[in-house]
């Protein structure tokens, strides 16, 4: 027996799967950069640092670009929003795979940073109404899932074929998923009509609430703090734990699973229990990188410590970026796109404070004490999150554009 979303009951809509899959395809574009830049350097004849500007500009034009794409398209039918988004990114990258010129790369990757917010904030609506309100979390928890899994799967063999084919390889590659992920949202999504309903004023309203800006907070620190660890972990393994270089990709690997195993847990408990699951993982998570500090001279501890802070720090995003666009009510969208820039902002300070701690007499335990930090300071919003009493006020709303046919007062308590 189907359910209203044309899913068994229990079950999510196979919708939600290929949002996942565009997910996937854009969070290795974004993270893939890291291991071509030697190639990229070489080919457009520029200096490893100026090539990383590859890497910056997608991070700025997720972070501004995302909430501005998602005002612009507002009134456009989902839709056709999605299919834009996945079309331009497309193209990006077949344009940056032609060319030669560092200039025109670099402009092609924030135009696909642009395209890339668009398609999250907008995908992250559709995945909560579709799901209904009793699997909204869950919903969210698969598309990053998709987001997660490029980093086990998609930037391993995206540098491994780089490799071999040269860093235009895998930007074509992505070239063609993407316009077949196009072709998969056109076939699930229904035809709907223009979004008149949706208005400007009612999405920047909705910021007005002051638990919202709570969970974008947790989402900016949360991230912050495990990116800082993240970001210099390769010297750690080496320098500290004494791990040969070759095997750092598995270790890499292995904060993949944990952070996959994260978001899948945050998934699931989050629905139910959203502020319990998020103190906890974050309270964690804290706990885990103060311990990696001294641990971390043990290679097996490293490992073990690194796989548990992925798998306790990526707990928390789904419940808060679930919680984000049920606080938006009527007007998700601009919501939705916010948490995507809090993710990034969260990933470029904490990486910026962590190099920091690196140059000082901390060494190749600073980026971790200022991971610890973050995540500590996560449990503030998340603790006044709890004390404004969030489960008797929340409710998903379902827009009358999407595909799911939700009721739009659906009430969905968050239980503490």
């Amino acid at each position: 027996m189907l359910s209203a979303t044309g899913s068994a009951p229990g079950r999510l809509p196979f919708l939600v799967w290929v949002l996942a899959a565009g997910t996937f395809l854009m969070g290795t574009t974004e993270f893939v950069i890291a291991g071509l830049l030697p190639e990229i350097a070489a080919d457009l004849n520029v200096s490893l640092s100026h090539a990383g500007l590859l890497i910056t500009a997608f991070a700025v034009g997720m972070i501004a670009g995302g909430p501005t794409m998602a005002m612009a398209t507002l009134r456009l039918p989902q839709r056709h929003t999605l299919i834009g988004a996945l079309a331009v990114f497309a193209l990006g990258h077949a344009i940056a795979a032609l060319s030669t010129s560092f200039t025109v790369v670099l402009t092609a990757r924030v135009v696909t940073a642009l395209a890339t917010g668009a398609f999250w904030a907008v995908g992250f609506v559709i995945a909560t109404t579709t799901a209904g309100p009793a699997r909204a979390t869950r919903a969210v928890g698969v598309m990053m899932g998709g987001l997660t899994l490029a980093n086990v799967i998609g930037v391993p063999i995206g540098s491994f074929v780089g490799h071999y084919t040269g860093w235009r390889g895998p930007f074509w590659a992505l070239a063609v998923l993407a316009a077949l992920a196009a072709i998969f949202v056109g076939r699930f999504i229904p035809r709907t009509g223009q979004r008149a309903e949706v208005s400007v004023r009612a999405e920047v309203r909705a910021l007005g609430q002051g638990r919202l800006w709570l969970a974008l907070g947790a989402a900016v620190l949360i991230m912050g703090g495990v990116l800082a660890t993240y970001t210099y972990i390769t010297p750690l393994l080496t320098d500290r734990a004494g791990i040969p270089a070759g095997a750092v990709p598995l270790v890499l690997i292995a904060f993949g699973i944990g952070a996959l195993g994260g978001t899948a847990i945050g998934g699931r408990l989050g629905d139910r229990r959203p502020m319990v699951t998020t103190i906890t993982a974050a309270a964690a998570t804290s706990l885990i990188l103060l311990a990696l500090i001294p641990a971390s001279s043990s290679p097996v501890a490293a490992v073990v410590l690194i796989f548990g802070m992925a798998l306790t720090g990526f707990t928390v995003n789904p419940v808060v970026t679930s919680l984000a666009v049920r606080f938006a009510g009527d007007a998700p969208t601009l919501t939705s796109a916010l948490t995507t820039s809090g993710y990034n902002t969260g990933i470029a300070a904490g990486s910026a404070l962590a190099g920091t701690a690196l140059d000082s007499s901390l060494g190749l335990t600073g980026p971790a004490l200022v991971g610890a930090v973050f995540a500590a300071l996560t449990l503030l919003p998340l603790i006044a999150l709890a004390l404004s009493g969030t489960g008797h006020r929340t409710r998903i709303v379902a827009q009358r554009a999407t595909a799911a046919p939700v009721r739009e007062d659906a009430s969905t308590p968050a239980h503490h």
